[in-house]
């Protein structure tokens, strides 16, 4: 009797350990099913991407001229302010050039005011002296003028004389008389010609003096376009006097040096690289067959590889219109006919903000883009 009951006891044992695998895989297979059905409904809601990058305006400080470099002012991973001096390049050529510039200059505007000098003073001295001459020679004109009638009549008077004399109506006195005439206004005739011949031979002299105006207005000419020439020499050699001290354009940190103190550096050669830790997003590259879900302005959930315990949120910003393989520096040419369909992706800007700068460029995140947003 006792046998049979042990008999009993162990056949209902596997029973019930059965029954309580059951209930353990009936378990495992529901909550199997309410997480795939969570992710299956994750999936339909939001777009996901692991290999997303945060992304800043990386500025390559560059020098503008060829020269040593005497001083670096900053180091890696300091923080710096807009309009900081960054480097400095040797500038003492640079200085000395542009004192001789300024020296140059200067000569020039000595010379200029000399010349001003020089043609007020021919213009005083000679425009008294044509002034002069002119009268003079407006004068003996208005003589000449007025002796010509004078010398017709007389020459008249004598003609009607002799015509007379000849038939015997006047004296020979009288003839004389009017001969005598004819010739004094005559002889005064051909000096007050004489004189106004002389007058203007001495108003074109004075004319041909008063021509070394435009001689010294030429020169002076000449060298306001020589000063203005020196102006632009200066005013380029004072931008490469100032090029040598190398400034920050923004206010940010800086992330790398590439030289030295005590190197030569060349016009284009990068510096330093630096970024404004204040402005930050996150690239992605969305999938083709994604793409379409995506508009602007919709949420973001942004898991930072680096900050696992922390959450961050964004917005869509920008969605590319052009694939990441268009921007690829060698082609993919295919002359063999041979085709594999691949998937493209996209470029998606997702702004982002910054905390405390714990957000750096070039560190990964995980989004999740709601796209049930529209």
């Amino acid at each position: 009797m006792l046998e049979a009951r042990l008999s009993m006891s162990n056949m209902r044992a596997p029973l019930r350990m059965r029954g309580f695998q059951r209930g353990i895989v009936l378990v495992l297979v529901l909550i199997g099913g309410v997480f795939g059905a969570m992710e299956v409904r994750d999936r339909i809601t939001h777009v996901h991407e692991i290999d997303a990058r945060i992304t800043s305006d990386l500025i390559t400080i560059s020098s503008r001229v060829s020269g040593w470099v005497i001083e670096i002012a900053v180091e890696e991973g300091q923080a710096i302010a807009e309009d900081q001096t960054l480097v400095r390049v040797d500038d003492r050529e640079s200085g000395l050039m542009v004192e001789r510039l300024e020296a140059q200059m200067r000569s020039v505007a000595s010379e200029r005011e000399r010349l001003m000098a020089e043609r007020q003073l021919v213009d005083s001295q000679t425009r008294s002296h044509y002034d002069t001459l002119l009268s003079k020679m407006s004068a003996a004109e208005a003589s000449v003028s007025s002796l010509e009638p004078q010398l017709e009549l007389a020459l008249s008077e004598l003609g009607r004389a002799d015509s007379l004399f000849q038939k015997r109506v006047i004296p020979k006195q009288q003839i004389d008389q009017a001969r005598a005439t004819a010739r004094r206004i005559e002889g005064e005739h051909r000096m007050a010609v004489a004189e106004f011949q002389e007058s203007r031979a001495q108003l074109q002299e004075a004319r041909a003096e008063r021509e070394r105006l435009k001689v010294l207005d030429s020169e002076a000419n000449m060298l306001h376009h020589r000063k203005a020439a020196l102006r632009a020499d200066l005013e380029q050699q004072k931008l490469d006097l100032d090029d040598r001290v190398i400034r920050s354009p923004i206010e940010g940190v800086v992330d790398k040096a590439f030289v030295e103190a005590g190197e030569f550096v060349t016009p284009g050669q990068r510096l330093l690289l630096v970024h404004d830790p204040r402005r930050v997003w996150i690239e992605a590259n969305i999938k083709e067959t994604q793409i379409r879900k995506l508009k602007i302005g919709q949420s973001v959930e942004v898991q930072v590889d680096a900050y696992p315990e922390q959450s961050f949120q964004g917005k869509v910003v920008t969605i590319g219109n052009t694939t990441t393989g268009k921007f690829a520096l060698l082609p993919n040419p295919n002359p063999s006919g041979n085709f594999t369909k691949i998937t493209q992706r996209l470029p998606v800007r997702i702004g982002i903000d910054q905390k405390q700068q714990m957000l750096r460029p070039g560190m990964m995140v995980e989004i999740r883009i709601d796209v049930r947003e529209r």
